[in-house]
């Protein structure tokens, strides 16, 4: 889809900046610059049309949908919800008082919370761009496999007396369904695309100059000896790194593109970027506010759990879909 834009930066080093790619600097600069347009064409792209189908689903309505549902198909549907409505972690503690508020099952609300931070347009978008979309769209499944799964957990392990008690007694606000015309909904993704755009372009930016440096510089056999696929404790390890760090997905994305192309497992890759994602810092300090540590850790411990098995499948099928 970019062999036009790659052939074009590749003449901008060589011709204009006189450097060889054939070098560690002329690669890094190369790697920059490709990267940096390429993204930022394709996040900006799906950033646009997902806000336009979010707004057909304010968090009110959310709730509303999936309360129509039983069973597992409500897991389903809560961590399908997750993929067009990613709200950021500052939604998580309203979200959560509301679905519980409302009667939704503990585990259902946590399949939306595991899914809706990592199944997001902005990394959907660098996915597809750094790993081509038959990765993007496995990761979109395994996140919804994830949220699904957990959910189900976390039902079966009845911890709801690890939710603070305050939260059942709230009422939340009712607010009036508003219906948005055509252009309404627009303009809606317009700002809205502008608004992700210049609140993550910093991390896109300090992520890709990692991983330039990665690319031109870092010893490819000790990677592939410590991160490669042969490595049976590499999916673990980078998912135990990964768990406490406060990072942002759109800035380790082009870091694991670096990594895999000096022959980091697939998996190791993946499952860095899921944990980093869903188990950030700043979530966990704003569920404290209304679940109990012990959930938390549940929470975090079954998670960890699927995203180490999911990077292992990845490294198992890598040969696969890259």
């Amino acid at each position: 889809m970019f062999d036009w834009l790659y052939i074009l930066i590749k003449r901008l080093v060589e011709d204009v900046f006189g450097l060889s790619l054939e070098t560690g600097i002329g690669d890094s600069v190369h790697f920059f610059f490709y990267d940096t347009i390429k993204i930022i064409i394709l996040l900006s792209f799906m950033i646009f049309t997902i806000s336009y189908i979010r707004s057909f689903f304010s968090p009110e309505k959310t709730k509303e949908y999936i309360s129509r549902f039983n069973g597992i198909s409500k897991n389903i549907m809560a961590s399908l919800l997750g993929i067009v409505t990613p709200f950021c972690s500052c939604s998580s503690v309203p979200l959560f008082i509301g679905f519980v508020e409302g009667g939704i099952p503990l585990g259902v609300t946590f399949s939306f919370l595991i899914t809706s931070p990592i199944v997001n347009e902005a990394a959907f978008a660098i996915l597809w761009a750094s790993f081509g979309w038959k990765v993007a769209v496995l990761y979109v499944a395994m996140g919804v496999v994830l949220g699904v799964a957990g959910g189900i957990i976390i039902d079966k392990m009845k911890l709801e007396k690890y939710v603070e008690e305050y939260v059942y007694e709230m009422q939340m606000n009712k607010p009036d369904a508003e219906e948005l015309t055509f252009n309404d909904r627009i303009s809606f993704a317009k700002s809205n695309t502008l608004e992700i755009v210049g609140r993550v372009w910093k991390y896109v930016l300090a992520g890709i100059a990692i991983g330039a440096l990665i690319h031109g510089w870092a010893p490819e056999a000790a990677l592939v000896k410590y991160a490669g696929p042969g490595n049976p404790l590499a999916v673990f390890a980078a998912t135990v790194i990964a768990v406490p760090l406060y990072s942002n997905a759109l800035g380790t994305i082009p870091i694991a593109e670096a990594l895999l192309m000096k022959g980091v497992g697939l998996g190791t890759a993946m499952a860095f970027m899921m944990a980093t994602t869903a188990l950030s810092f700043p979530e966990m300090v704003l569920l404290r506010k209304v679940i109990k540590p012990r959930l938390i850790a549940n929470f975090v411990v079954i998670t960890s759990i699927g995203i180490v098995i999911i990077g292992y499948m990845f490294n198992g099928i890598a040969h696969l879909v890259v």
